[in-house]
């Protein structure tokens, strides 16, 4: 195999979209895989979508994924530029190329001559007409005018566009890795602008100018560009050029059926910005194994890798052709484990300036002790917030638990209570249970009778960890208050 070069090309039209971000892992796992080289290509031409931080979180985003790359902007490197917005004049002259072989034309057709255009060929069974052999004959172009006109609307400054010739007749094929041989009917392709009349490139023939000029191997992108190859192939066939090896991504689908588009998720709840799962608290690590995961299959069992593990088992011919649903469950159940992974000091740290933001700043290692008790029962650092009982004390208590657990002698049972623990002189978890089960045994009650309206009592609410652990993390003074408030409130 020649030397592995692949590149991911994001446009900076909006933040970096979560199948982007999966379309930048297979391109890092193969390159990785087989020694390669990782390129960063910011493909900035469309200056009318442009977004003025989309490249600031484009690199944050693959940053704080972990998913490093070798040439682009910043570590730069010797087949640079690496903003195609910066690469003008190489598109200009591969441009005029075309033009001088016949492979492209110059079409001076304004938006409205394409908009009547549209609307003179739309039928029942073509709604959308393509500017194509069958309408270019009846259009503003170099194939309908004399040399002399061409000439004078240049030299009169008139804007134009360079669209690509495509024969009526014949088909391109080219094989895909994930896909085997394609094939397409030139007839069902559309004379694609390649300049546009701000003299910037379109996508699709910086598309390859740049692929060709970087000496990149495989393009691996999702499934949306497979429709664009055969005019990519017939662009590398006028070129001369030899077309790197493809490799077409499934698409990423909404739970409820479709692409996962930004309506789509919406409705089902889903983010489609990567910056949107760093902001929810999300694990890199969880979100970089389930997007894995998400149309490629290990050929076992296996469900978690590490970055490294997925490096030496990912493999393009383990991708499949297939859609693959989005499931939000899942991820959420990644990132449960990769948050257990993870020190209870470090995540304290998140969760600190969560609460700081809500005027609540616990003092030395409470933090760290209420995340070794909840750890195991959070999904965020950020639902830490959800157990404010932790931090504040309850302002209400929940009423379904009240009505079903809070009894005529609750309030005498947890007065008791509340008195045997101002007694004692160590206050852990164990010595907390024994005191409330020799209660029990003193009251003739059932050790729950106690249990449930002291819980409601110290939390405001009927679950949580155990109640024990939860009282000593509390400490004496906060439990043995609280303990004599909801006796006294509830009465």
């Amino acid at each position: 195999m020649n030397p592995v070069r692949v590149r991911f090309a994001p446009s900076p039209t909006g933040y970096l979209h979560i199948g982007g971000l999966r379309t930048a892992l297979y391109n890092f796992l193969f390159a990785r895989k087989h020694g390669g080289t990782v390129i960063l290509r910011i493909e900035d031409t469309d200056r009318k979508r442009f977004v003025e931080d989309a490249e600031g979180d484009i690199l944050a985003s693959l940053a704080w994924a972990g998913l490093d790359f070798d040439e682009g902007p910043g570590p730069g490197g010797e087949y640079g530029p690496y903003r195609q917005s910066e690469r003008s004049d190489v598109y200009k002259k591969i441009a005029e190329t075309l033009l001088e072989s016949g492979d492209a034309y110059i079409a001076f057709d304004t938006e409205e001559e394409l908009a009547s255009m549209r609307e003179r060929f739309a039928t029942k069974v073509n709604p959308n007409p393509r500017y194509d052999t069958t309408v270019r004959s009846e259009m503003q172009n170099a194939l309908t005018m004399s040399e002399d006109e061409v000439s004078s609307r240049l030299a009169a400054g008139q804007p134009y566009v360079i669209r690509l010739k495509i024969s009526p007749s014949g088909s391109v094929s080219f094989s895909d890795v994930i896909r085997g041989t394609v094939t397409f009917e030139t007839r069902n392709l559309d004379d694609q602008v390649l300049m546009k009349s701000d003299g910037l490139p379109t996508y699709h023939l910086a598309n390859i100018v740049d692929d060709h000029m970087m000496e990149v191997s495989h393009v691996i992108r999702g499934e949306e560009w497979l429709p664009s190859t055969p005019k990519h192939i017939l662009l590398y066939e006028a070129l001369g050029w030899d077309p790197p090896t493809m490799a077409h991504l499934p698409l990423i689908l909404s739970p409820t059926g479709g692409k996962l588009s930004k309506r789509s998720a919406d409705r089902a709840g889903i983010a489609v910005s990567v910056k949107d799962y760093r902001a929810a608290g999300y694990e890199s690590d969880a979100l970089i194994n389930f997007l894995a995961l998400l149309g490629w299959n290990p050929g076992d069992e296996r469900e978690l890798f590490s970055l490294e593990d997925l490096i030496e088992a990912f493999s393009l011919d383990r991708v499949g052709q297939s859609g693959v649903q989005f499931d939000l469950s899942k991820l959420k159940w990644y990132n449960e484990h990769y948050l257990r992974q993870r020190s209870d000091k470090s995540i304290a740290s998140d969760v600190a300036s969560f609460l700081a933001e809500h005027g609540i700043e616990p003092v030395d290692d409470y933090l760290e002790r209420v995340v070794s008790v909840m750890k195991e029962r959070i999904s965020f650092p950020s639902d830490l917030l959800e157990v404010r009982y932790f931090f504040e004390d309850p302002e209400a208590y929940d009423e379904i638990t009240r009505r079903k657990r809070w009894k005529e002698d609750s309030s005498d049972l947890v007065v008791l209570f509340a008195e045997r623990l101002d007694g004692l002189e160590i206050f852990d978890a164990a010595t907390i249970e024994n005191t409330l089960r020799e209660l029990a045994e003193e009251q003739a009650v059932g050790a729950g009778r106690i249990i449930h309206p002291v819980r409601l009592a110290a939390s405001g609410t009927g679950f949580g960890p155990g109640l024990f652990e939860l009282l000593e993390l509390l400490g004496k003074e906060t439990t043995v208050r609280r303990l004599r408030a909801a006796a006294s409130a509830l009465g």
